[in-house]
């Protein structure tokens, strides 16, 4: 059991080190010199308007963040799908449970299955952006959820009314759904889900899920420290706020699902729009992000002062301190595998 657990251990550590080093090379490329502002913007064109200059940097900011996005949603599902694939996960041995325990508790007990639990708890402590691992059965019962804790907590036994579980059924594959309520922690947060097949009959065995963690994604935005009062916000397809630059904000249920901006970006453009947020004129760049089987965007929102909307500096910033905190992240995990 215990050479199970470290190649299962080495599985989750292998890969998400592999795409965090792609992510490193991907955004390494992206040199704020050679992106910055094309020749016929660098002012000395007396036909290039202030705003059509401030979009352009814009759009390569917005760009950057859209591809970081989609890598770290594209690591999360690595992770998933490549250990939905070990028998740990694929087997469902306490079955019998399930029916042993209605009207008493959700899903099987903590005792109950525990190589599976252990694939989830190993996610969890090595994999920070994930709040909780679970298993549903086909027909969308909870088998496990990790931490038990929050198994415990759960208000509801059955999830087969979430778009995580139709878009797994419709699909037959990994499927990102949009921010909702978790119904064990309170919490706002996106699941993420895997259908696992029996090697057997090649029949649906249950669904593989994370939580993915938006305080996480925050976070990730804040550190910016943007200023003038900029404001950078990730949103799912329907315009509700997946993570937020604005620490004062950020705990809001807020949509930007009237901004013409994510309009656009929900149907595959980008670009610079004039907008009125808040009762105040604006500039809204936006980008979309490709999250996996679903679509959605990241919005830019600055004041249209005539300032410039990114400069160089904050650029190569952005840039240099997503990489080197993805090189953080891939020595880390390189160490603890070894």
């Amino acid at each position: 059991m215990q050479n199970k657990n470290i190649v299962t251990k080495k599985v989750i550590y292998g890969i998400t080190g592999l795409t965090l080093l792609i992510l490193a090379i991907s955004l390494g490329t992206q040199t704020p010199s050679s992106a910055q502002i094309p020749p016929a913007m660098n002012g000395n064109n007396n036909n290039t308007t202030i705003f059509e200059n401030n979009a352009y940097q814009a759009h390569n900011y917005v760009k950057l963040l859209a591809q970081n996005m989609e890598n770290r949603l594209e690591k999360a599902a690595a992770i998933l799908e490549l250990t939905g694939m070990l028998p740990e996960v694929k087997n469902v041995t306490s079955v019998n449970m399930l029916e042993e325990t209605i009207g008493q508790q959700k899903g099987i007990p903590q005792n109950a299955d525990i190589p599976k639990r252990q694939v989830a708890k190993d996610i969890l402590e090595k994999y920070g952006e994930f709040q909780l691992v679970f298993f549903l059965m086909p027909n969308g019962d909870i088998y496990i959820e990790e931490p038990y804790a929050l198994q415990q907590n759960l208000s509801k036994s059955n999830f087969a009314f979430r778009d995580y579980y139709k878009g797994v059924i419709t699909n037959n594959d990994t499927f990102l759904g949009n921010v909702i309520v978790s119904a064990s922690s309170g919490q706002n947060q996106a699941v993420m889900a895997v259908p696992i097949y029996s090697e057997v009959k090649g029949s649906l065995t249950g669904i593989w899920a994370g939580g993915l963690d938006m305080s996480e994604f925050n976070k990730s935005l804040q550190s910016l420290n943007l200023t003038n009062n900029e404001r950078i916000v990730y949103v799912d397809n329907l315009g509700k706020v997946v993570a937020d630059s604005d620490i004062q904000s950020s705990n809001r249920n807020e949509s930007f699902a009237n901004l013409q901006g994510f309009k656009n970006a929900n149907n595959g453009k980008s670009g610079t729009v004039k907008e009125i947020v808040n009762g105040t004129e604006m500039l809204v760049s936006y980008y979309p992000v490709k999250a996996l089987s679903n679509n959605w965007a990241v919005l830019l929102i600055q004041p249209n002062n005539g300032n410039s909307v990114v400069s160089s500096s904050n650029y190569a910033i952005t840039n240099n301190s997503i990489m080197e905190n993805d090189k953080q992240k891939e020595m880390l995990l390189q160490n603890i595998s070894k």
